[in-house]
């Protein structure tokens, strides 16, 4: 029998008028994945995150969710909680109220509803009782997320969760979210952010105009046989500039921070032509302090894909 999917989506459409929203969309998110879903503005991210919360229906298509079919006449099931396009709040009430009255519009009893578990599950304790008015977009992100843990989801959906957040507020989110998924929720979210995506997701999904021109693990994505730009900070800049014109499919770039320090050496080369580089260096006495991509190498194939998806045709 096969695994129970928190999201099993089949050739999912959907227009608004002439616009095609999802073209053939197809999903698998399992219990206890963090799933990312990514594309450019308009690729139709907020579309598919409204179908799983339920907030539209698909025009074709399957869709399963926690094994629930879901359609026309068939709502979404109980166990699913999030938000798109920011958390519906109250900004005339404290923190600690709007959770509670989320509670009792739910029907649950507001002193054994856990409200004060989910602020600190999102490390709000502190401003409890200050008003949501008063909230910074990351602090509204993280009361959003904590309404959500209310209803202890089996499947959670998030549109840009990181949105405003500072690093503690990122710290709080991404260990409640690997809290969530080693206790078996589903989670979906959308992120700009490609490091983000790269330090929770085991899977990641890419939309470029309504349809997937990608899915699967990110490693996976990032292994793709492109050349990537890296930033190399060695001890001795005009020895590794030898070493690195001298390696075969290295080629030294002339970027504009390299210009603007000269520690600094840019080149653009392939895993195994970087592998080589090192060594060479090495072998040349020459300290390797820092190598970092210029780009992610999610981010580099995330724009590939999507640039060439939407180029003229």
């Amino acid at each position: 029998m096969d695994t129970l999917h928190a999201v099993r989506a089949r050739g999912i459409t959907k227009s608004f008028g002439e616009v095609v929203a999802l073209d053939g969309v197809d999903l698998d998110v399992t219990p206890g994945q963090i799933h990312g879903l990514v594309g450019p503005n308009g690729a139709g991210k907020t579309t598919l995150l409204g179908l799983l919360l339920g907030l539209a229906v698909a025009d074709g298509g399957r869709l399963e969710i926690l094994g629930t079919p879901v359609g026309p006449s068939l709502a979404a099931p109980d166990g699913v909680a999030g938000f798109v396009d920011g958390p519906g709040l109250y900004p005339s009430l404290t923190a600690r109220q709007n959770l509670s009255a989320l509670a009792a519009l739910r029907g649950h009893d507001t002193r054994t509803a856990g409200v004060d578990e989910a602020l600190d599950q999102v490390g709000l304790t502190d401003v409890a009782d200050d008003k949501a008015r008063g909230f910074s977009l990351g602090m509204r992100q993280r009361l959003g997320l904590a309404a959500a843990l209310l209803t202890k989801p089996r499947l959670l959906v998030l549109d840009e969760p990181s949105n405003g957040l500072d690093p503690a507020g990122k710290k709080h989110v991404h260990g409640v979210l690997n809290r969530l998924a080693a206790n078996g929720t589903g989670v979906v979210l959308s992120s700009h952010r490609m490091d983000d995506l790269e330090a929770l997701c085991s899977e990641v999904t890419i939309l470029a105009t309504g349809r997937v021109v990608f899915s699967g693990p990110p490693g996976k994505l990032a292994a793709e046989n492109r050349d990537l730009d890296y930033r190399l900070v060695t001890s001795d800049p005009q020895a590794a500039r030898q070493v690195a014109d001298g390696t075969s499919g290295v080629r030294v770039v002339d970027d504009a921070q390299a210009r603007r320090d000269a520690d600094v050496l840019v080149v653009r080369a392939l895993v195994p032509a970087l592998d080589e580089l090192v060594v060479q260096l090495v072998h040349a006495g020459v300290a390797l302090r820092e190598l970092t991509p210029v780009v992610s190498p999610l981010e580099a194939a995330f724009l590939a894909l999507t640039e060439q998806q939407e180029a003229p045709r």
